[in-house]
């Protein structure tokens, strides 16, 4: 059985490089939706909250994505980690993303039916080359109602 349809990306496969502006008012934006008065988040040398590379798909021109092909009315959002490789990005900076699609498999869904699985990593990269930080997402599909498969 296929984990997935047709015009899904093949593990290992790339999305294609796409800029990400970290802007100051954006950052002061994500800040205020998560509540946070954090000095860090505000002013001209602003830094990133943690999470805030998460907002770098709406950045994403189409087709810069890879394609777990999951059933968008299915799908889940599973685990989220954020790995930084030194100081987090601060305002002003400019970070080259791009996608990778790392894994897929499935488990037995607990009411019937299997759950499909697939991981992808986002590099974020400072226009050198040097790697900044990266995502990695689990995206999952559940199983179809009364699937007894």
């Amino acid at each position: 059985m296929t984990t997935a349809t047709p015009e899904a990306s093949p593990i290992g496969a790339l999305g294609t490089p796409f800029e990400v502006l970290v802007e100051r008012g954006k950052i002061r934006e994500f800040a205020a939706a998560m509540q946070s008065d954090n000095a860090a988040y505000q002013g001209r040398d602003a830094i990133v909250p943690p999470t805030f590379l998460t907002t770098a798909t709406t950045w994403a021109p189409p087709g810069s994505r890879v394609v777990v092909g999951f059933d968008r009315r299915r799908l889940l959002h599973g685990e989220q980690e954020y790995i930084f490789h030194g100081p987090l990005p601060r305002a002003g900076d400019t970070l080259i993303a791009q996608e990778r699609l790392v894994e897929r498999y499935a488990k037995p869904g607990k009411r019937g039916g299997e759950m499909h699985f697939a991981i992808v990593v986002t590099e974020f990269r400072s226009p050198a080359g040097d790697l900044v930080a990266e995502a990695r997402g689990t995206f999952i599909q559940t199983a179809l109602k009364g699937d007894a498969s």
